[in-house]
């Protein structure tokens, strides 16, 4: 660790990431590396199909395309600069550097939650009004609130970002994780973080209640007209696609919830990486795979496209 502290100016910091001997990081690489090549594979394809199959251009497809597209900015934020550090003999992130990788996290991260909770008020509107909705989630309707949840993100992100770099890190250049993040860099500040624990923990939280709720609440009402449909083909259709979603919301918004919303998780850095790469690799690499695998119309969309280019 003093070797990769020689040299490094004010404006640089060392991602320590994963240590250990050269086989546990060859390892690594090799896991690291094809959830990401999955990842960058699976949601093009999904990005992809939607967009050529017009049968999919429904509301329902037009924020799944949305999800993939986050899902694979939101990786390639975090795996690139992590594949590079296992081999790198520094590990050396500028102080820019650092700053940009958690700002377009923080983006991507928060815009994710807000648009599977957008998706769980589709769902809602789609199965339990399905007469307004047509209207109520029309093409403008969707772009709305996609560009709201964008929005969000980003409000988020300015808010964390200029409290995190602001803060005077001179006591150790060296983040105990495999990229930028909130907890690591809270640590190694010289400065008091009282108050940026309690913005963090506070805006997270308030995030994820929130969300949570409008799920909860929507998948409330969607349970409830599911048991009472007559039709058991009409039943078993709805339940596939919610289930998906449902799946899809508890890991991501679990394993967030277990790193932001609860205080020990600062002091815990080596259980805070391990979860980490849950939701930056993980959970963006199994979102199409949920998707695709238990919808019957992404699967026909993908067997249309297969045949037409074969």
């Amino acid at each position: 660790r003093d070797r990769n502290l020689s040299g490094l100016s004010l404006q640089e910091f060392v991602l320590v990431g994963f240590e250990g001997e050269l086989e546990t990081r060859a390892l690594l690489f090799a896991v690291f590396l094809a959830l990401y090549v999955v990842t960058m594979l699976g949601n093009l394809t999904m990005i992809m199909v939607i967009t050529v199959d017009t049968r999919l251009h429904s509301p329902m497809y037009f924020f799944l395309k949305n999800l993939s597209l986050l899902d694979l900015c939101y990786s390639s934020v975090i795996a690139p600069k992590a594949l590079a550090n296992l081999f790198s003999p520094t590990k050396v992130i500028t102080f820019t550097g650092c700053a940009t990788q958690f700002f377009f996290f923080c983006l991507l991260g928060t815009t994710e939650t807000f648009l599977l909770a957008t998706m769980a008020y589709d769902r809602f509107m789609a199965i339990c009004s399905p007469l307004r909705y047509p209207v109520t989630m029309c093409p403008s309707a969707c772009t709305h609130l996609v560009l709201g949840t964008y929005c969000g993100g980003c409000l988020n992100s300015i808010v964390q970002t200029s409290l995190t770099f602001r803060l005077s890190f001179c006591s150790s250049h060296l983040i105990n994780h495999f990229f930028c993040d909130v907890p690591p860099l809270l640590q190694i500040a010289c400065t008091n973080t009282a108050f940026n624990e309690l913005v963090m923990f506070s805006i997270c939280g308030l995030i994820i209640v929130s969300t949570t709720l409008v799920v909860l609440i929507s998948y409330g009402y969607i349970t409830v007209t599911i048991l009472r449909m007559h039709s058991g083909t009409g039943r078993h259709k709805v339940f596939s696609t919610c289930g998906s979603h449902m799946i899809a919301v508890s890991l991501f918004y679990g394993t967030i919830f277990v790193m932001y919303t609860q205080p020990e998780a600062v002091e815990s850095m080596e259980q805070g990486k391990v979860v980490s790469i849950f939701y930056t690799l993980v959970i963006p690499m199994l979102n199409p795979l949920i998707y695709s695998l238990r919808n019957k119309d992404v699967k026909e969309a993908l067997w249309r496209l297969g045949r037409k280019h074969a």
